[in-house]
């Protein structure tokens, strides 16, 4: 009986003290790099609607706090910026999108034009990551 006392004794003291772990509001780059590391084939889609290329922001923009800048080329052209709502952190969801307009989560183009599309996502910690895609890979049926 007593090696398992000390054995619960040796657990509580290890991991007691520690307070539990609260949820995240994933607000910060540490907490949604390891998320849009894991869906970067996901963070821009494309597809012809209504006569025009729509070039989706979508995924990266549910996670854009701890996001700082996002900057997007087309077809081996300039990078420019794309203006991001802010984060909402004084809410409950500070990551969610209002999209009160389409300019908001997405940018038009001439339909079939978008042949490739290049991110740079600037993380509010001054670090970045790439991706570069081909209209295949991204493209909504």
């Amino acid at each position: 009986m007593r090696p398992v006392i000390a054995t619960l004794l040796l657990f509580a003291a290890t991991f007691g003290a520690h307070t539990p772990a609260m949820a995240e509001n994933f607000t910060t780059a540490a907490e949604v790099k390891p998320i849009l590391q894991a869906t970067k084939p996901q963070w821009v889609a494309v597809r012809t609607y209504d006569g025009q290329d729509l070039l989706y922001f979508t995924n990266l923009l549910s996670w854009r706090c701890g996001v700082s800048e996002i900057f997007y080329a087309v077809n081996g052209g300039d990078m420019v910026p794309f203006k991001a709502e802010p984060c909402y952190g004084d809410t409950a969801q500070p990551n969610a999108l209002k999209a009160e307009s389409l300019d908001s989560i997405l940018v038009m183009f001439a339909p079939g034009s978008v042949q490739t599309v290049s991110v740079n996502v600037i993380f509010d910690d001054g670090t970045s990551d790439q991706a570069q895609y081909e209209r295949k890979m991204i493209e909504i049926q």
